[in-house]
């Protein structure tokens, strides 16, 4: 399969309780990972963390869909038409 570009958006309810189980996943899949920036939100005690990907679609679902089954965690997702080069 084709990799291509696209975006991962996260948001941690609690941060305290499911950082260290989305930092493991991410670290999982570092090699389809271009770009990564976290805001933490302290007023609200959440994160939002989004990532540049360079990845297939079953790269991203795998990813997505662990990330997604984390208690407290909002994934959305998304890829470009094209391929990248």
């Amino acid at each position: 399969m084709d990799k291509r570009l696209g975006f991962v958006g996260i948001i941690i309810e609690d941060r305290k309780k499911a950082s260290a189980k989305i930092n493991n996943l991410l670290s999982e899949y570092g090699d389809i990972i271009a770009a990564r920036v976290g805001v933490p939100y302290k007023e609200r005690n959440c994160c939002v963390i989004t990532l540049v990907v360079d990845a297939t679609t079953d790269e991203l679902g795998s990813l997505t869909g662990k990330l997604g089954a984390v208690e407290g965690v909002s994934v959305k997702s998304a890829l470009g038409k094209e391929r990248s080069r």
